[in-house]
């Protein structure tokens, strides 16, 4: 028998070598930085990089314990290249031991190995997000009371939770303009990505910084669960040949959406059945006082039957006339 001729391992530094190692570069870098905390020299540095910051803490009569709010500034850009690591790292490991474990069972052409990558990626992302932020929602109350939408606006004081969460998806969506490099994706492919990535960056940011957390939360959540059903759906349709799992999850989007929007006409006709009862009891009531003001008057002259004017004055008597 011949021997087998061994993988040659590629030179350092180069395209090669940085595609297959880039993970484990990733990973000493976050450890480095979390061994800094060890220190005292270096733990007021990194402790940027791995907490939330911008803290604000206030106390009530109400309440004895203080309640704890985040705001925004320059600092979480530490904080989101930290879990733009994190995320790096994440990426590579459902990459290696789930997806490609897929895929050498599937023996998918290149075209489609590509697009189950994609969808196999940001399926996990999406139903991770939106269970996070479907938690967050009931937590906050956000669903049952819409008015805190817009109730004292701006908002630009937060949890934890919504903070950390619009943190972890900023950095998410910024992971992957490096991961466009990393996992060799087709150049016909990349412009379609690079696309929607930048419309997440943006949007994500615009209401971040623009003091629109909760309307964003709310947005995120429901655009998450539709495109959570498309690349289940995408999904299936790869691994299943009668394609029947993708022509159920192509119905179930079909439904979210039309669910989605029946609520939102619901709320819509609520809202304006509202504002058309709230305008007409004040035309009855001013009706019915207009009135009584009317009456009053000829109802205060007439006591036990006898006539009175309102000075007190009895009326004068007709003469009679003699006959």
């Amino acid at each position: 028998m011949g021997l087998r001729r061994k993988n040659k391992s590629p030179p350092v530094l180069s395209h090669e070598f940085v595609i297959q190692n880039h993970a484990d570069a990733v990973s000493c870098l976050a450890m480095g930085l979390l061994l800094g905390l060890m220190f005292e020299v270096t733990a007021k540095y990194v402790i940027i990089f791995i907490t939330v910051q911008y803290n604000v803490t206030y106390t009530t009569d109400d309440r004895s314990e203080p309640i704890h709010f985040y705001e925004y500034g320059p600092k979480d850009i530490a904080t989101i290249f930290f879990y733009m690591l994190i995320a790096i790292i994440l990426h590579a490991v459902i990459q290696e031991y789930i997806l490609d474990k897929i895929n050498r069972r599937l023996h998918l052409s290149k075209t489609k190995h590509s697009k189950f990558n994609e969808s196999g990626q940001l399926a996990f992302f999406y139903l991770f997000s939106f269970a996070w932020g479907a938690s967050i929602l009931t937590a906050e109350e956000f669903m049952t009371n819409p008015t805190l939408l817009w109730k004292d606006y701006p908002h630009s004081r937060m949890f934890f939770q919504v903070k950390f969460f619009y943190v972890c998806q900023i950095a998410y969506w910024l992971h992957a303009l490096p991961e466009l490099y990393f996992q060799k994706i087709r150049k016909e492919d990349i412009p379609r990505q690079l696309y929607y990535i930048c419309l997440y960056i943006a949007h994500i940011c615009g209401a971040y910084v623009l003091n629109l957390q909760r309307l964003g939360l709310i947005l995120l959540v429901s655009h998450y669960l539709v495109e959570l059903i498309f690349h289940a759906s995408r999904l299936f349709y790869f691994s299943d040949e009668n394609k029947q799992k993708g022509i159920s999850c192509l119905a179930a989007i079909c439904l979210t959406q039309a669910w989605m929007m029946w609520k939102f006409i619901n709320f819509q006709l609520k809202k304006w059945r509202e504002h058309i009862q709230n305008q007409i009891p004040k035309k009855k009531i001013t009706y019915t006082k207009s009135k009584s003001t009317k009456k009053e008057p000829n109802r205060a002259n007439f006591v036990n039957g006898a006539v009175k004017l309102e000075d007190g004055a009895s009326p004068r008597t007709r003469k009679s006339k003699v006959l």
